[in-house]
């Protein structure tokens, strides 16, 4: 082997690569000039290479820059060996880095091929930049959802406030309002112009206690304590019957147009607190344009109410922030001064308004919002300063059969004094105001302060109820579970449930139990006198 190494490298018997150039300046210069230049340039690819693999640890197959590195540098000594050979016949030695460079490059090569179907399973930079297209919007989704949520959180822990106070607040107000009804009662007895003057001050406060119980409706609605009572509804019907209404509210100077949509489908809301909604709606498109009407756009205004059937899928959902699912849209558009950014964000929370002190309260689209979430749809506002608004609200599609049902009123009359109410009440004035009322309609009057206390009352002398008209929300026993143990007591109890604020006591996802009677509260002896009426005298 030694020997062959020595017979390989001995150049005596060869002359150099120059005679073979006849040693022409120009010629030989050309060749070691080329071939400093390839050298170089091999030599500082691996260089380069080697920092980009030691830099980047996290690069995939790196191992094969290293294999390339290894081949290049062998070429880059293949091309020295060439300059040497031109003056020295080191051929041997040219033909061994010529060996070694062939093995190199067997290597990579082997080492290549298998390599290939992976190398072209990396995405393109096209497909990277679409990656980081998605991620960028899959990062704005998340922030809207972020955004929503923290919006939802901040709406259901200001719904809770609003719905407590609202229950204590009526309790007041039919203390109130009771009252005054007795005062104007006890007003005969009175001389004409003490009982003229005294009607009239009782009349202000009456309507200043109704005002009020308005309010604290629209609080238990933004709540979704309000206790609803839905029913098939056809939304261009509803609309259709109101647009009268609409047109006489707007005045002259607003155009109105309805665009009801084609065989819309029905949804299965509360109609009264839907028409509300859409009341709501307009008086603040109504005013929305009035204060562009008294600017430069006067006579512009026009107030659109459209109505359609939707599909929202998947795709949609993420654009609309509307859950997928089938709903009738009811758009409200009107040509105003439009909302900013920020007065979008706040327009649904109570007592919000930009307008002018003693000129709105600030419930009216906090009601609409809760009624609409209380009904199991969505609403957004959609708006630019200067260009108007458009409020669409989106009500699921009713699943149920048509409902036929018969109504009519019972008259407004009291008792004929064998009809025994029991009543039970937690708050003494409030308790007093009905029972006096009641003995009023010449009803035989029970009363307890709370649901142990009636238990204890007819337990210890049992006694016909004809009626059981009690408060929910009270102490220890609740008015539901005061009648579920009466109704053991006594079969065919009937109850009136009485409530400012439910509690989902005999409410569940809104709606009321099937068969409960529920009267809201602040309470009027007509209305009181009519509801039981009602009750008592159904078969």
């Amino acid at each position: 082997m030694w020997a062959f190494f020595e017979r390989l490298l001995d150049s005596s018997m060869f002359a150099p690569h120059g005679i073979c150039l006849l040693w022409e300046p120009q010629l030989i210069w050309l060749h070691v000039a080329s071939d400093v230049i390839i050298a170089a340039a091999y030599f500082s690819i691996p260089i380069a290479l080697s920092i980009f693999v030691s830099k980047r640890r996290d690069v995939d197959f790196g191992w094969v820059f290293w294999a390339f590195a290894l081949f290049i540098m062998a070429c880059g000594v293949g091309h020295v060996m060439s300059i040497i050979t031109l003056w020295y016949p080191v051929y041997g030695l040219e033909g061994i880095v010529k060996a070694l460079t062939a093995a190199a490059s067997i290597v990579t090569a082997a080492m290549l091929w298998p390599l290939l179907p992976k190398v072209l399973a990396l995405p393109s930079p096209s497909q990277l930049r679409a990656a980081e297209i998605a991620l960028a919007q899959e990062g704005m989704y998340r922030r809207e959802a972020e955004d929503m949520l923290r919006q939802s959180q901040k709406m259901e822990a200001i719904g809770h406030l609003t719905g407590g106070v609202a229950h204590d607040f009526n309790n007041l107000l039919t203390i109130i309002s009771g009252n005054l009804e007795i005062a104007d009662r006890c007003l005969h007895s009175w001389s004409d112009a003490t009982r003229e003057r005294l009607t009239r001050v009782i009349a202000n406060a009456a309507n200043g206690a109704q005002r009020a119980a308005m309010l604290t409706q629209r609080l238990l609605a933004f709540a979704r304590r309000q206790p609803l009572d839905p029913k098939r509804t056809n939304v261009n019907q509803l609309i259709a019957g109101m647009s009268d209404f609409f047109r006489r509210t707007l005045g002259e100077t607003i155009d109105l147009e309805v665009a009801g949509g084609v065989d819309l489908w029905q949804v299965e809301v509360d109609p009264s607190q839907l028409e509300a909604a859409i009341l709501n709606l307009v008086v603040n498109a109504k005013d929305a344009m009035n204060a562009e009407i008294s600017g430069a756009m006067a006579g512009s205004g026009k107030l659109t109410i459209e109505t359609r059937n939707i599909s929202v899928d998947e795709g949609v959902q993420r654009n609309a922030g509307v859950p997928a699912g089938e709903y009738v849209l009811i758009a409200v558009s009107d040509t105003g001064s439009g909302m900013p950014r920020e007065v979008q964000e706040k327009a649904f929370d109570p007592f919000f308004t930009t307008k002018e002190p003693g000129h709105g309260t600030g419930l009216g689209l906090s009601q609409v919002y809760g009624f609409v979430k209380q009904s199991g749809g969505e609403i957004k506002i959609y708006s630019e300063v200067g260009h108007g608004t458009a409020i669409r609200i989106y009500l699921p599609r009713a699943a149920a059969a048509p409902e036929i049902a018969g109504q009519g009123e019972g008259p407004l009359v009291g008792s004929s004094g064998s009809e025994t109410v029991l009543v039970v009440e937690d708050e003494c004035d409030v308790r007093s105001y009905l029972v006096e009322t009641l003995k009023d309609l010449n009803y035989r009057v029970r009363e307890a302060a709370n649901g142990a206390a009636a238990l204890a009352l007819f337990d210890a002398n049992p006694f016909r109820i004809d009626l059981l008209l009690t408060d929910i929300v009270m102490p220890g026993l609740n008015g539901r579970e005061l009648a579920d143990q009466l109704y053991h007591r006594q079969a065919g109890l009937r109850v009136l449930f009485m409530t400012g604020y439910s509690r989902d006591a005999i409410v569940h996802q809104g709606r009321l139990d099937p068969g409960v009677s529920l009267l809201q509260k602040p309470v009027t002896q007509a209305l009181l006198a009519a509801r039981i009426r009602e009750i008592l005298d159904k078969s």
